[in-house]
């Protein structure tokens, strides 16, 4: 991927990112896109692997983990380490990760909590950096049906 990547904020109000993240992941694949996602502990990764394998009865997301191994066989890998190992064109920062370089990305969501204080102040400063460097950003927040609507 060449030039800077768009920096999405998804905003949880009405349901929760365990509810959210596979149809997030599913429409990057859709996209054609390889994801990744960014949590901040092996416990947590353990749990995201184990969501997506269970999420939906009727539906098979193609993932793998850092226990998993071959990391660039996985169209969508969980990690908490900061690098790209799948080539990932989309990046999912989740439970307050971040990550320095956004570089070979086309988009980097970080999605955060509304209802926790701590994860929308680490929000704001991630928009404000973002904003700093010059990229794209958008805010996008869910409404009553739990549609995402863009804010900003």
């Amino acid at each position: 991927m060449s030039g800077e990547p768009e920096v999405f904020f998804y905003h949880l109000e009405s349901r929760t990112l365990e509810q959210v993240l596979p149809a997030l992941l599913e429409r990057s694949l859709e996209r054609g896109w390889r994801a990744a996602v960014q949590a901040t502990s092996g416990e947590r990764v353990e749990a995201l692997n184990t969501l997506l394998w269970t999420y939906r009865e009727d539906s098979f997301l193609p993932h793998g983990a850092d226990a998993d191994g071959a990391p660039s066989e996985q169209p969508v890998y969980i990690t908490d380490s900061d690098g790209n190992p799948n080539g990932a064109a989309v990046r999912f920062l989740v439970d307050g990760a971040s990550l320095e370089d956004l570089g070979g990305y086309a988009r980097v969501v970080h999605i955060f909590d509304g209802r926790d204080p701590d994860a929308v102040a680490r929000a704001r400063e991630a928009w404000s950096v973002a904003k700093d460097r010059g990229l794209a950003v958008s805010y996008w927040q869910q409404d009553d049906q739990g549609r995402w609507q863009q804010k900003a």
